[in-house]
């Protein structure tokens, strides 16, 4: 699988081009009309014209490595149910306090827990920490995960997946962010949107829809197309009050709220 070229990030954490995306849809350059139910069955088209409209609205998106792969996969365990802004204030209290990979390894349980309790969740989280960590060590010798970097996607996703306590959304998240592989993580606000716009079946899983998705969506896009969503579904597409009057493709969602 190909990577993703790596632009330096900007102010915000996201590298910018020097030009705006418009929005695509019809000929005529307007979205598909709202009672063309087949366009949403067409992923590719509908992912493709989803994806132009949020460009246009929320501008171009480059991918960069925002961590390396160890740092991304303990922050990701840290960000379960709590914010990205509490785990990374977590993680740094973590690396404050132990100073190093082997020393996280090597402590008490207790120890981590209070280290990472202002990120929420800390008796669950820290005992996933250090058994990833001790069987990261035992399996590389290490703590170098680079190594994903030269093997396919569907290696380095199943050696991620097969670490206790990291399932395939934590491991896409390490694989896009830190390795530059084209996957999209399906979180809750990616779940959300997806199923909002019939991207995915109301019934289908986060699990099953990160292989729909991915299909749907070029390699080329992964990437903004992941991003784009969890904006959107942050800003505008909300739960459980979507904001559908703000929204840049209310008018071909099959779920507008009038």
């Amino acid at each position: 699988m190909a990577f993703l070229e790596e632009r330096d990030p900007g102010k915000d954490g996201t590298a910018f081009e020097g030009t705006q995306v418009t929005g695509v849809g019809t000929a005529s350059g307007g979205a598909p009309a709202r009672d063309q139910d087949t366009a949403f069955r067409e992923l590719p088209h509908q992912s493709r014209w989803v994806l132009e409209a949020l460009a246009g609205h929320y501008g171009p998106r480059t991918w960069y490595q925002r961590n390396e792969p160890l740092v991304e996969l303990i922050q990701t365990i840290l960000a379960q149910h709590t914010s990205d802004l509490n785990a990374e204030r977590a993680f740094a209290e973590l690396w404050k306090t132990f100073g190093g990979w082997e020393a996280i390894a090597r402590s008490e349980v207790g120890e981590i827990e209070e280290a990472i309790r202002s990120g929420g969740l800390a008796r669950q989280k820290a005992p996933r920490i250090k058994a990833v960590l001790q069987e990261v060590e035992a399996r590389r010798g290490g703590f170098d995960l680079d190594f994903l970097k030269q093997v396919s996607f569907e290696e380095a996703l199943e050696w991620l997946t097969s670490l206790n306590g990291v399932g395939p959304k934590t491991a896409r998240c390490v694989l896009l962010f830190s390795l530059g592989f084209p996957c999209i993580p399906v979180d809750t606000h990616v779940h959300r949107v997806a199923r909002r716009l019939a991207l995915i079946g109301e019934k289908t899983t986060a699990e099953a829809a990160h292989r729909i998705l991915e299909d749907a969506v070029g390699p080329e896009d992964a990437y903004r197309f992941h991003v784009y969503l969890i904006e959107h579904g942050r800003q505008v597409c909300k739960a459980p009050r979507p904001r559908c009057q703000l929204c840049p493709l209310q008018e071909a969602c099959p779920s507008r709220v009038p």
